[in-house]
C-alpha cells in the first residue's frame, strides 16, 4: 500500500492537509502516516489537537510513498524545524515531495526548489529562507508539479490534492470526478455578478 506522511506542527493549517488526507485514504486506499517533531501533540489554527502517528525524526523515507509538508504559523519562526536533511535524503531516494503554504519554506531552505519549477504563496515567502531559485518560481493560483515535487499555495488544497494523488500513480476518472466535485464552488463564482459592497457590508 502507498503511504503519505504528513508533517505537522503547531499552527498547522487545517485545511490544506484535509483535502489530501481525506480524499487520498477514504477513496483511493492510500494510507496516511502523520508526523510532527518529536512526535508530540499538535494544535492546529483551527483549534484541531491532533495526535500524530510517530516523530517526523522517524520517517524512512524508503518506506513512503511521499513525503508532504504541511503549512502553518510555525515556518516562519526562528525555532522552526530544520528539515534540510531529511528533505535531501527522501529526494535521494527518489520519492515524492510536496509543500504546500509556508510549508514550501522548508523546502527551499534544503534547496529543493533551486532547479525545478515551483510556487507558493509569493516569492517573498521563499526569497527569505535564502534559496535560489526565483527565476524558476511559476505565480499561479494552483498546484506545480515539477521533476518530482510539488508545491501551491495555500489557497490551492484542491489542486494540490489532485497533483500529489496523480503523481502517486492514481490518475483517473474518480480522481476527475472529485476535482471537478470540489473546485465546482469557485467555478461557479467566476460566473456570479459582483455583491454590491452595501450588501457585502451588510453581511
Amino acid at each position: 500500500m502507498t503511504t503519505i506522511a504528513t508533517i505537522l506542527t503547531d499552527g498547522y493549517a487545517d485545511w490544506e492537509i484535509g483535502m489530501l488526507a481525506g480524499v487520498a485514504r477514504t477513496y483511493f486506499g492510500i494510507d496516511m502516516l502523520h508526523t510532527s517533531p518529536g512526535g508530540r501533540p499538535v494544535l492546529s489554527s483551527g483549534g484541531l489537537v491532533a495526535m500524530p502517528d510517530r516523530p517526523t525524526e522517524h520517517i524512512d523515507p524508503a518506506a513512503i510513498g511521499a513525503l508532504i509538508v504541511v503549512g502553518g504559523t510555525t515556518w516562519r519562526n526562528d525555532a522552526a524545524p530544520d528539515l534540510s536533511r531529511l528533505l535531501q535524503r527522501t529526494r535521494e531516494a527518489d520519492v515524492l515531495i510536496g509543500g504546500i503554504c509556508d510549508g514550501t519554506r522548508p523546502l527551499a531552505r534544503a534547496g529543493l526548489l533551486d532547479e525545478v519549477g515551483h510556487t507558493s504563496n509569493s516569492p517573498e515567502t521563499l526569497i527569505e529562507t535564502g534559496y535560489r531559485g526565483r527565476q524558476l518560481y511559476w505565480d499561479v493560483p494552483h498546484a506545480v508539479s515539477a521533476e518530482g515535487i510539488i508545491t501551491a499555495p495555500g489557497t490551492a488544497p484542491v489542486s494540490f490534492m489532485v497533483e500529489v494523488v496523480t503523481a502517486l500513480g492514481h490518475g483517473s476518472s474518480d480522481l476527475d470526478f472529485f476535482h471537478h466535485l470540489l473546485a465546482a464552488e469557485h467555478a461557479s463564482l467566476l460566473h456570479l455578478a459582483p455583491v454590491p459592497a452595501t450588501s457585502a457590508a451588510a453581511h
